[in-house]
């Protein structure tokens, strides 16, 4: 475990039960049985995939890699912006920002972490094409033309970095997203649109109505559906809720990997509504447009941070159409800025897979 002891004892339970009333508390279930039956190693650490992209995916793992040594990103590939956006058009290649971000995200809090982490996120500043293109994306790009293989690049510049977790895209094919969206132009407002690309969805200044991929039934990358199944806990979000979280539940084998897995689920909450994206969402309203997305999702758990919950009641009912209970805990940063704090956020996953485990403890 990386960091100091995450704190523990500030997460509050609203709701008693997972879905179908199954124990809250992970002690009641046997230590030595893992999902499934089968025997675990005691001391064994939990097996997590965590779903995503963007800032609020590496929050998530900033905060995962200090709780397992088994983890797991799953990124969405749909970018076109910025540097990802023009390797994207040039190259034909997959976006890779957002997996970029997630590697950063998964070094460690030594030197050597600390410096690769940097390296990687450094942005060249120029008057030439290299203007704005992080060193990390020219990294992996060029690993993907050597080694012909996404996984094993990828796998690759973990090992180079010393990352804790793994990086898989959710797709072997970049994706184009797709909105629609009432008002995107100001002057029509009541009109809807289909709005095209990652970026333009994520600053449209009119309302989602629901977003598709295109291609529409993506392949998933293999070790990623594996990766699901195979889980103790599916972490899904904090992030753009409609270009970054939503995506995944796009992606029909990964769907299906999603629904049939035995693992727990966790749905993480942003701290506030995004500009554009997701104005004047409600926390119960990020769970209404997830469940019309993917209607035949369950959750176990939804986190959510205390101080942005302010109908408490409304989310508890939204959650539970999902079979979910609800955990609220601080686990924003002190700063007044809308980010979760890694050491608070892994105090909340570990908590919550300690107390809605079906194993435990795993430490």
């Amino acid at each position: 475990m990386t960091g100091r002891t995450p704190r523990l004892s500030r997460l509050r339970r609203v709701v008693p039960e997972g879905r179908g009333g199954r124990p809250a508390d992970a002690r009641a279930a046997r230590p030595e049985q893992a999902r499934g039956g089968k025997p675990r190693r005691r001391g064994a650490q939990p097996k997590v995939v965590a779903l995503g992209g963007g800032m609020g995916l590496s929050a998530s793992l900033a905060a995962l890699r200090r709780i397992t040594g088994d983890l797991t990103a799953v990124v969405t590939v749909a970018d076109d912006g910025g540097s990802s956006g023009r390797l994207r058009d040039e190259l034909g290649v997959l976006p890779p920002g957002d997996l970029r971000k997630a590697l950063a995200a998964l070094c460690g809090d030594d030197d050597w972490g600390q410096t690769w982490a940097r390296v990687i996120q450094h942005r060249f500043q120029s008057q030439g094409d290299l203007h704005e293109h992080a060193v990390g994306n020219l990294l992996i790009v060029a690993l993907w033309e050597q080694l012909g293989d996404h996984v094993q690049a990828l796998d690759l510049v973990g090992k180079l970095l010393g990352a804790h977790g793994r990086v898989l895209p959710m797709s072997a094919v970049p994706l184009e997203l797709q909105a629609l969206v009432r008002g995107h132009d100001p002057e029509r407002p009541d009109e809807v649109d289909t709005v095209r690309g990652q970026a333009t969805v994520a600053l449209t200044p009119g309302e989602v109505q629901s977003v598709h991929l295109v291609p529409s039934d993506p392949p998933a990358v293999p070790e990623a559906v594996d990766a699901v199944l195979d889980a103790d806990w599916v972490v899904l979000g904090p992030g753009s809720w409609f270009s970054s979280v939503i995506p995944h539940l796009l992606v029909p084998d990964l769907l299906d990997a999603l629904v049939e897995t035995k693992a727990r689920r966790v749905l993480s909450l942003n701290l506030a509504p995004q500009p554009g994206e997701t104005e004047g969402f409600s926390p119960q309203r990020h769970l209404e447009v997830l469940g019309r997305h993917a209607p035949k999702l369950a959750l176990d758990v939804v986190l959510a941070d205390e101080a942005a919950v302010p109908d408490r009641d409304s989310l508890t009912d939204a959650a539970k159409r999902f079979g979910a209970a609800v955990e609220l805990a601080p686990v924003a940063r002190t700063d007044g800025t809308p980010r979760h704090d890694p050491e608070l956020l892994a105090a909340a996953y570990d908590r919550i897979f300690r107390m809605h485990g079906r194993i435990g403890p795993w430490r």
